[in-house]
């Protein structure tokens, strides 16, 4: 049972139909995911069995698997150009030559980056951003042939996403404007990047895409819209947004010929953080045009979208096409931080076709949770269907996979790399994403930033 727009109420039936992707059902609210190392391991059954210690200290593997460096934080890029920059965060594969692969990756780098993005004649589009990107060729074995700057100069590059072209769309998550942080030229923009030749896409800002603290989209490769979240720290939090381009699916540079930006309004629902049960369905969403996308007086969300409002919720970061949808994630949600309702995780699932709004998973704060914190972040496809999720919370980093039925294991976890035994720090996973011909995912560790390839034997 689906519920109008005009009951929309917490009083939700359980449909348990949620499916991510073409034929992927969840049935039940998945407490399991983030109960600690030992509870994601017993589940190995599921899964590719218990994580192997690894001896080198960097990243912990189902046995049968393994991992390559491709990348780490300092190092020389390839190319020259300067340091392999530092804050690893979203990444995309693509497909090159005789069966090879490009790599664009994100590099999350505030006005005080630690590593900041070499600058690059042709491809930087504020000198005093340390932010960017940096695209690394591949061949068919994982071995780097080439590491370069693919854009420099822009600021907080948190996510992002693949367009059905083969280009990267990458995210700066931050409004900060000309003279704010030593910057030139207001930021909070996405901007195109092509990981085969980056100096034929530049540095151009897709203003009509919004300026605000995006972080992840995800094209429908049928009707060419293009969806947006928004991480915003403070209330009121996030909008889920969709941007109409003149030219859908136009191919490299067609995003720049503008179009309209939207956000999406749940009627009844003001804060998705309120739904807490899986399977809770809204059928009528609407989308309604953002008064001044280039928010030069007032940033989006605080924008009149008149009478009905429209929808907030708390840390929405990843965003995912899978089959006739697109699913984003709400990392967390704390009541105490103005947020209607509190939980650990949920993703959600839109339908453009039927303009229905459900959600999938939900965690928290009631589930098995066993380290603060925790929460999912990136997430992508994996080669049986089911999901790969990147943590991103307090304790031990992992990235878990959630399988066709709904089981969830631990399929990597991150080595100790700052503190004390006593009280380590971890590094968050980011990025996740595989190989076109599936037989490789690959995965950030975000600080100290390092990229790594890992092989094995996926179950298709």
């Amino acid at each position: 049972m689906t519920m109008s727009s005009n009951e929309a109420t917490r009083r939700q039936v359980l449909a348990r139909t949620g499916a991510l992707g073409a034929g992927i059902a969840f049935t039940g609210a998945l407490s399991e995911l983030f109960a600690g190392t030992a509870a994601a391991q017993s589940l190995g059954h599921t899964g590719y069995g218990p994580l192997v210690p690894d001896p080198d200290g960097l990243l912990d593997l189902p046995r049968g698997f393994r991992y390559r460096v491709l990348s780490r934080e300092g190092d020389r890029l390839r190319s020259g150009e300067g340091p392999v920059p530092s804050n690893h965060d979203g990444m995309s594969a693509f497909p090159a030559r005789s069966g090879g692969v490009h790599l664009v990756r994100n590099h999350e780098n505030r006005a005080d980056g630690r590593v900041p993005v070499p600058t690059v004649e042709g491809l930087t589009y504020d000198p005093e951003g340390k932010g960017g990107c940096t695209a690394l060729t591949l061949d068919s074995r994982n071995r780097v042939l080439s590491e370069r700057v693919a854009i420099a100069g822009t600021a907080v590059n948190c996510a992002g996403g693949p367009t059905p072209w083969h280009t990267w769309l990458t995210c700066e998550e931050t409004e900060d404007k000309a003279g704010t942080n030593g910057y030139t030229k207001d930021h909070g923009f996405i901007f195109e990047v092509d990981p085969a030749d980056p100096h034929r896409t530049g540095a151009v800002p897709l203003t009509a895409m919004g300026r605000f603290q995006h972080e992840a989209i995800a094209v429908d490769p049928r009707r060419g819209v293009v969806y947006e979240t928004e991480d915003a720290f403070e209330r009121p939090f996030g909008l889920f947004y969709r941007f109409l381009p003149r030219k859908p699916l136009g191919g490299r540079g067609s995003l720049r010929a503008g179009g309209r930006l939207q956000a999406m309004r749940v009627p009844g629902v003001p804060d998705l953080s309120s739904i807490q049960e899986t399977g809770a369905a809204f059928d009528g969403v609407e989308w309604v045009d953002v008064p001044d996308p280039l928010a030069a007086g007032t940033p989006i969300r605080f924008q009149d979208f008149g009478r009905g409002g429209i929808t907030h919720a708390q840390k929405l970061e990843g965003c995912y096409w899978g089959g006739e949808c697109v699913y984003f994630v709400s990392s967390f949600a704390h009541s105490d931080e103005g947020s209607a309702a509190d939980h650990y995780g949920q993703i959600w699932r839109y339908d453009p076709e039927r303009r229905r709004l459900t959600l999938v998973i939900v965690f928290g704060p009631d589930t098995d949770v066993q380290l603060p914190g925790e929460s999912p972040d990136n997430i992508c496809l994996a080669p049986s269907g089911g999901l790969m999720v990147c943590e991103d919370g307090g304790g031990a980093q992992h990235v878990f996979g959630v399988t066709r039925r709904g089981e969830v294991y631990a399929m990597a976890r991150g080595a100790q790399n700052i503190g004390t035994p006593q009280e380590p720090e971890w590094g968050e996973f980011a990025g996740v994403t595989f190989s076109p011909d599936g037989d490789t995912m690959y995965v950030n560790c975000y600080t100290p930033g390092t990229t790594f390839a890992v092989t094995g034997r996926w179950r298709r």
